[in-house]
């Protein structure tokens, strides 16, 4: 695997041999096609839960994010991540006011309200594991929206099998839009006053 598009275009991404299901190429590229179509990415600050090889985030990074905090409970495989980290720092695409860390924990955890973590997030990415239930995934949107990391104009784009349920969003958000990839369904969830047509001009 490797980074698709961007200042780090090409860069390999280790994967570990077990705990992670990658997203793929595919979907990262369509993902990202629409996301950079919203213009959304620029000095963006990205939350990646569920992080995986990373793919996600990094992808973000190289297309034109600022910061990235990648949200990892697997041990070996948050490690690969902060070795792919220190790879980009010393890329010499890698500009001095970007800044990307990953943290060891369980994504449930980490954005939980009580967690005292204050940071907020412009783009954030779940990519839970398939038997992860609707019901930790609908838990998980109104965690991040009441500990404030996902604010009104933060895009949250979710990763499900496309057999599981729709998730049910927390009040005053919406999906926007879903898009199906063979068996990953893709949905895009933002404020439902950032998504008033006045506001998608």
């Amino acid at each position: 695997m490797r980074v698709i598009s961007g200042r780090f275009k090409g860069v390999a991404l280790t994967t570990p041999k077990t705990g992670t299901r990658p997203t793929t190429d595919r979907t990262k590229e369509a993902i990202f096609s629409r996301l950079d179509s919203w213009d959304v990415l620029a000095d963006a600050r990205v939350l990646d839960l569920f992080a995986g090889t990373g793919a996600l985030g990094i992808e973000a990074l190289s297309r034109g994010a600022r910061a990235l905090v990648a949200v990892e409970a697997n041990g070996p495989a948050a490690a690969l991540i902060a070795q792919t980290l220190t790879t980009l720092k010393h890329n010499r695409s890698w500009q001095a006011d970007m800044s990307a860390r990953v943290i060891k924990a369980k994504a449930e955890r980490f954005v939980a309200p009580a967690s005292g973590h204050a940071e907020s997030f412009d783009v954030i990415f779940i990519d839970p594991p398939y038997a992860f239930a609707t019901q930790d995934c609908v838990s998980l949107l109104a965690d991040l929206v009441e500990s404030g990391m996902a604010e009104d104009n933060t895009l949250i784009v979710l990763e499900r099998s496309a057999r599981s349920d729709e998730p049910t969003v927390p009040a005053g958000w919406c999906i926007s839009e879903r898009r199906d990839y063979g068996e990953t369904a893709v949905f895009y969830i933002e404020s439902a006053e950032e998504n008033t047509p006045d506001s998608a001009q």
